[in-house]
């Protein structure tokens, strides 16, 4: 039975209770008095006797939502999570830093790591990681590689500018 269903019985038998009887009425005239007792039934100017309900229109008239999150049935355990954040930072120079922190509070900051350590750990982590921290390391490595050059050039000079001198 749905909610029209017991909202037009009960106006119906309500209706053949205060008025006269069904057959003096001609019929089209007791269809729109019970269409118009089921709008006002629906629209809460129904009268106080009529005001019972049953939970079928309860749930049709004012569907108040739950409070919370809905439950949801899962097999899957919930597990407790921990949320860990590594910072890897490198310079141009070659130099890497390390940053640690649980949550909200920090663990470890600006701890020193060689690029040796860097790169074994990107290949330990995954494929994706390596590639593009390997060709940082190895971008520093041309760049310190160019300075160590540069210097030795400027040694050789200072050595002869040295004996040049002493001679």
């Amino acid at each position: 039975m749905t909610v029209d269903a017991l909202t037009r019985t009960d106006a119906v038998s309500e209706e053949a209770a205060t008025e006269a009887p069904v057959d003096s009425k001609p019929q089209a005239e007791s269809t729109e008095t019970a269409e118009n007792a089921t709008a006002a039934t629906e629209a809460g100017d129904a009268p106080a006797e009529d005001k019972t309900e049953t939970p079928a229109e309860n749930v049709a008239e004012s569907p108040k939502p739950k409070r919370g999150r809905p439950k949801v049935a899962t097999t899957a355990k919930k597990t407790r999570t921990v949320e860990l954040i590594l910072t890897v930072t490198g310079t141009a120079d070659g130099e890497w830093q390390a940053e640690l922190k649980n949550g909200s509070k920090w663990v470890a900051k600006g701890l020193e790591i060689p690029a040796a350590a860097v790169s074994r750990a990107a290949k330990e982590l995954h494929q994706d990681l390596s590639g593009p921290i390997d060709e940082v390391i190895n971008a520093a490595r041309e760049l310190q590689a160019a300075k160590v050059a540069q210097l030795e050039a400027e040694l050789e000079k200072a050595k002869l500018a040295l004996a040049e001198l002493d001679a």
